[in-house]
C-alpha cells in the first residue's frame, strides 16, 4: 500500500505541470478591460508642448518705412515780365529844340508822381529846369550835359541819380531796367552820341529782374521830348510810351562820343540812373 500512495504523487506532480506549461499566458490588456486604456490622444508632457503665439494677442503696430526723399524742385524757368511807369499826361514835348533835359526832367517827375495832380508841364518851369542844369554843366557846348541832368533830378526831390557809363550794350539795358524795378523812378537815355536826351520809363523782359539776375530786355518803353521832329541823321521820334526792340533802340542809342564833355567816366553807353536812397 505504501506504494501505491507515492506512485500517486508522482503522477499528480506530473499532471500539475503538464497542466501549468499548457496554460495560455494572460494579456494584461483583456485582464484590465475594465480600466481606461492610455491612447495617442494623451496629453503630452511639458517637454513636448510648444508654445504657440495667439492670434488674438494685442500687438503693437508697427510703424511704416519713412517716405523717400522728394526730390529738389527744377529751377523756376524765366517768364515773361512787363513794368511800365508811363500814365497818359506823363509826356511834355521840349519848347525848343535846346530843351531836352529839361523836358526830361519835367516828364520824369511825372511818371513819379502817378497822383496825377502835380503835372509838371509848363514853357517857363521847362526854361527854368534848364537853366538849372546848363548851371550845373560844364562843356563847350553852353548846354546842359548829363550830369546837370543828373543834380538837377536829385536836387528837386526826384533822386538820388547818378550819371553811369555801361560798356556793353546788353549790359546796359539789363542796368536800366533793373533800377526801374528796384527803384519805380525812370532812366535817362543819353541819345545821339551824347546829343539828345530821352526818357526810358519801363521795359519788357523775359525773366523778372528781383527774381533773376541774368534776363533779356525784349522791349523798351521810351519817350523822346522831341516828338513829332525827329532828326534828319539819327531817325524819326517815336511816339510817346512806344516800345521798342533793342535793335530798334539802337539806331538812336549809342555810345557817347568822348569829345562831347569833359568826364572821367569811360567811352560807353551813358545813363542817368535813379540809384537807391
Amino acid at each position: 500500500m505504501t506504494g501505491a500512495p507515492a506512485r500517486l504523487l508522482t503522477w499528480l506532480a506530473v499532471m500539475a505541470t503538464l497542466l501549468t506549461a499548457c496554460t495560455p499566458a494572460v494579456d494584461l490588456t483583456e485582464a484590465d478591460a475594465g480600466q481606461p486604456i492610455a491612447s495617442s490622444s494623451a496629453a503630452p508632457t511639458t517637454r513636448d508642448v510648444q508654445a504657440v503665439p495667439s492670434t488674438s494677442a494685442t500687438q503693437t503696430p508697427v510703424p511704416p518705412p519713412p517716405a523717400p526723399p522728394q526730390p529738389a524742385p527744377p529751377p523756376a524757368v524765366p517768364q515773361a515780365f512787363a513794368l511800365n511807369l508811363y500814365q497818359e499826361g506823363d509826356f511834355v514835348p521840349q519848347y525848343t529844340f535846346d530843351w531836352c533835359v529839361a523836358a526830361s526832367i519835367q516828364m520824369a517827375h511825372n511818371l513819379i508822381d502817378d497822383t496825377g495832380g502835380g503835372t509838371w508841364a509848363s514853357s517857363a518851369q521847362q526854361s527854368e529846369l534848364w537853366e538849372m542844369a546848363r548851371a550845373r554843366s560844364s562843356n563847350s557846348f553852353n548846354g546842359a550835359n548829363p550830369r546837370g541832368w543828373a543834380q538837377v533830378l536829385t536836387e528837386v526831390g526826384m533822386g538820388p541819380y547818378a550819371v553811369v557809363s555801361v560798356a556793353t550794350y546788353e549790359d546796359t539795358l539789363q542796368t536800366a531796367a533793373r533800377a526801374i524795378a528796384e527803384t519805380g523812378r525812370p532812366v535817362g537815355l543819353v541819345m545821339w552820341s551824347g546829343r539828345h536826351a530821352w526818357v526810358m520809363s519801363g521795359f519788357e523782359s523775359v525773366g523778372d529782374p528781383a527774381q533773376f539776375p541774368e534776363f533779356q530786355v525784349t522791349g523798351i518803353r521810351v519817350l523822346d521830348p522831341l516828338y513829332p521832329h525827329g532828326s534828319g541823321q539819327w531817325g524819326p521820334s517815336p511816339e510817346p510810351n512806344s516800345l521798342l526792340t533793342p535793335e530798334q533802340l539802337a539806331t538812336q542809342f549809342v555810345v557817347r562820343e568822348p569829345r562831347r564833355w569833359s568826364t572821367d567816366l569811360p567811352t560807353g553807353y551813358l545813363l542817368v540812373l535813379p540809384v537807391a536812397a
